[in-house]
């Protein structure tokens, strides 16, 4: 008995444990940022080992560390990449890149509400080399880099890999969207 507890306590130690700090980590959608995206309270599980080998990439969903308050954990989708210029306008996103120097309106058919109204949220920001810009599917919902500024590199903590809950939305690499 003591000898299978040890075994027990060993594999959680060896295995368990380090999988749960390396390679994935629970993570609980709070609110409606994301929306239709996630919904609230819709239970992921979040690949932390993606972006140790790559970058992420413009339409990835991330999950990462409030910028104001690192204990707290965000998820919001990369609109802007590291060098980028973006410009909101009221009523849309450009990307100022060396592909698009003259600016290019991002398409973005992952959003619920069409068109989108920035109103007060116009700004211009150039990103530095480790920065990204992110904004929440629900923009009238979401506190993103457009209220809290650009978002350095290593706050990112992963993306979601799995959708566990609600069982009706199970899917493998939920919110995957690529534009460029």
């Amino acid at each position: 008995m003591i000898r299978d507890t040890v075994k027990f306590v060993l594999i959680i130690l060896l295995i368990v444990i380090p999988v749960r700090v390396f390679v994935a980590q629970p993570f609980i959608v709070n609110g409606a940022s994301m929306d239709p995206t996630f919904g609230h309270g819709e239970y992921l599980i979040v690949d932390q080992i993606s972006y140790r080998f790559n970058e992420p990439e413009r339409g990835d969903v991330i999950v990462f560390k409030y910028p104001n308050d690192q204990r707290q954990f965000f998820i919001k989708r990369v609109i802007g990449l590291p060098g980028e210029t973006i410009k909101i306008t009221n009523t849309s996103v450009i990307i100022y890149n060396d592909n698009y120097p003259e600016g290019k309106e991002l398409e973005e058919p992952y959003l619920k509400n069409k068109p989108i109204r920035y109103g007060r949220h116009e700004l211009e920001t150039t990103l530095d080399s480790s920065e990204y810009f992110v904004l929440g599917d629900n923009r009238s919902e979401s506190s993103d880099s457009r209220t809290w500024g650009s978002l350095k590199r290593h706050l990112i903590v992963g993306r979601p890999l799995v959708r566990l809950l609600p069982p009706s939305s199970v899917s493998l690499f939920p919110g995957l969207h690529s534009e460029d």
